[in-house]
């Protein structure tokens, strides 16, 4: 069983084509979790007339305050049911063989984490990069010192067995972001990672990101990298 797991807000612009090119692809076992963080928009709306047509397409959990990013995709990824786990952001578009290839991976590999390449794309669907790893100079890290160096890892383009999940979870309070997170677990649990050079989606960069292409001052980056260090090493003594 697959679970999609989708953290929204305000996302009424691109959300229904967003999830009709993840619905088009799973099967009547799948689902689709989705944690809404308090849209002021026709977001919820929008997804509540989609899940008419899609069974999989899990009724909307509203957050009763925000919770953030990282909160919301906590939330879903606890609320989620399948074995594999695929993140998704509200705004792009997954190509037809993203599932297809992916779960092929996770077969033939025996991966516990899965990244992928993707497309560029701006809100009106020109193309910036045809690769999201060249564009954004990724280098997917196997070990940890690289990936805190530069991480390479965007939730997005990653899917996850559950037992990594559960590995990972609950997220740090102190994290920037969730997937360098997830890639540094996996890491230092020794699970296996398998990259896809390949794109298997259209990365949407517009004004409304969470993420986006924007370089951030050296001094941020450093407490960033400082703070993720701290919370892989407090997560190495737990364990022991």
């Amino acid at each position: 069983m697959i679970s999609v797991c989708m953290a929204t807000y305000n996302g009424e612009a691109f959300i229904a084509k967003q999830l009709t090119s993840i619905l088009d692809q799973l099967t009547n076992k799948d689902e689709v979790v989705i944690v809404d963080d308090k849209s002021n928009d026709n977001t919820v709306s929008i997804i509540k007339t989609l899940s008419k047509k899609y069974p999989t397409l899990t009724v909307v959990y509203q957050n009763q305050f925000n919770l953030g990013p990282i909160g919301s995709f906590q939330r879903a990824i606890e609320l989620a049911k399948g074995d594999i786990i695929f993140l998704s952001d509200q705004d792009d578009q997954w190509l037809p063989n993203k599932v297809s290839t992916t779960m092929k991976v996770f077969d033939e590999e025996s991966a516990d984490l899965v990244v992928h390449d993707a497309v560029v794309i701006d809100g009106k669907g020109k193309v910036l990069a045809e690769s999201w790893n060249a564009y954004n100079h990724n280098k997917l890290s196997t070990h940890i010192l690289g990936n805190l160096i530069k991480n390479g890892y965007t939730g997005c383009m990653m899917a996850f067995k559950r037992t990594l999940a559960e590995a990972a979870l609950p997220f740090p309070k102190e994290l920037e972001m969730h997937d360098q997170w997830l890639a540094l677990v996996a890491i230092k649990t020794k699970r296996t990672i398998s990259i896809i050079n390949q794109p298997l989606m259209n990365y949407v960069r517009h004004g409304g990101n969470v993420t986006g292409i924007k370089k951030r001052k050296f001094s941020a980056m450093l407490v960033g990298r400082y703070t993720m260090l701290k919370a892989i090493i407090k997560y190495d003594k737990r364990r022991r």
